[in-house]
């Protein structure tokens, strides 16, 4: 059962997300933008921590986890660094999910051979 409503959690917050890019004028980077930042605030409210330990994966894929994962980077190393972890945080706690992304995006590149569009 677990698996049937991280899917549906996830769904629900893609299909929110893509009402947002049909019905506004907001250009994909930017409602990127706003899922890291509401994740963010969510987590800071601590807000978003109750509904990813409901929703599971569901809440934790998505850019709003990621969000999330940002703050909690940060929190943690504003408590052991002080002002330094604001700057450090973030990058600590998520670089594993942004190295990943740029690895199987680079072997995505070699095997697919990418085009530029017209």
């Amino acid at each position: 059962m677990d698996y049937v409503k991280a899917f549906l959690v996830g769904g629900v917050i893609c299909g929110l997300v893509q009402i947002l890019m049909d019905k506004t004028k907001l250009m994909p980077g930017r409602i990127m933008v706003l899922l890291v930042v509401t994740g963010a605030v969510l987590g800071a409210l601590g807000l978003y921590q109750p509904f990813l330990d409901w929703a599971g994966s569901g809440a934790g894929v998505p850019l709003l986890g990621f969000g999330n994962t940002l703050w909690k980077g940060v929190k943690k190393a504003l408590d052991e660094k002080g002002l330094l972890g604001l700057f450090t945080g973030g990058l600590t706690a998520s670089a594993a999910g942004i190295c990943a992304a740029l690895v199987f995006g680079f072997l995505g590149a070699l095997i697919f051979k990418p085009k530029m569009k017209k």
